[in-house]
């Protein structure tokens, strides 16, 4: 449409295939669904190819066509315009990861493929490439107990981390012989049977907040070094956060410490699959 001069109708096909690429990210998360994600894609080029060919059809000899038709101003469009909206997409909407460890193991595990969510939590100092975001957090807020964030730590503002968090600002964190305690009280929590991951198995329980959100966590073996620890309390404009991997991950406990709000800039939504695992499905991050 763009090279038959009819930029509105252009603009209008560029919008449908975008609003039908987010609606992928939703299709694809159920292997039942993906098939409707390819079949969206399908028809909607279809259909422009069928308008496009009407289109050409009706051109008459003598039309005048503006700038954007010329095929090098549109190879310089098609140019940009996908790294300028990839990058605009990735900074304010969605950023893919790939997981590194296995510290938040069985949500997350090694050679994950993730999405992380962006507008979530609004924008703060690490929501954009190089640090570059507003110094305090705008257009948002923090992240709530049971969240999987992505995040920074003031010793090393260059590694992305993914940890859950279990404190929020005020909060006394303690772990006793690997429970977690909130404020002085246990999280209740039960045990889900045995997993095997990497030829290594560990118990699974289930761990439910006082919100009455839950999730799992592993546990390798008995008191191991974060098992036991001081309460922490934590300080205002700050979170606390565990992997779910309770002996397998340097967290809050250890030297990373407490985490700043506005080093904390998306949270954990959708993974994809995993390229080592064909057993991994696609699911939301709980």
């Amino acid at each position: 449409m763009a090279y038959l001069g009819r930029g509105r109708k252009a603009l209008a096909y560029f919008v449908g295939g975008l609003i039908i690429s987010i609606a992928q990210l939703w299709l694809f998360v159920v292997l039942s669904t993906a098939v409707y994600g390819y079949f969206l894609t399908f028809a909607w080029h279809l259909i422009g190819w069928v308008h496009g060919y009407l289109a050409a059809r009706k051109i008459r000899e003598d039309a005048v066509f503006p700038w954007y038709s010329r095929w090098y101003n549109l190879l310089l469009i098609f140019l940009i315009a996908p790294l300028a909206f990839a990058m605009l997409v990735k900074a304010l909407i969605v950023q893919p990861f790939t997981i590194p460890s296995s510290s938040m193991l069985p949500t997350l595990r090694s050679g994950d493929y993730m999405f992380a969510q962006k507008y979530v939590y609004g924008y703060s100092r690490y929501s954009f490439p190089y640090g570059l975001g507003p110094e305090h957090r705008i257009f948002g807020h923090g992240p709530e107990r049971g969240d999987v964030v992505m995040f920074r730590t003031p010793m090393d503002t260059k590694v992305d981390f993914v940890k859950r968090v279990v404190g929020l600002p005020g909060d006394r964190i303690q772990m006793r012989s690997g429970i977690l305690y909130l404020n002085g009280i246990a999280i209740e929590r039960e045990p889900t049977g045995d997993l095997t991951y990497q030829s290594v198995t560990v118990q699974t329980f289930r761990e439910t907040l006082p919100s009455g959100r839950s999730y799992t966590i592993v546990e390798q073996v008995d008191n191991a070094r974060g098992d036991n620890t001081r309460e922490f309390v934590v300080p205002d404009g700050h979170y606390f956060v565990l992997g779910d991997n309770r002996d397998n991950s340097l967290d809050s406990r250890f030297d990373m410490g407490f985490i700043p709000d506005d080093n904390i800039y998306a949270k954990a939504a959708i993974m994809l699959f995993n390229p080592g695992d064909a057993s991994r499905q696609s699911s939301w991050i709980q």
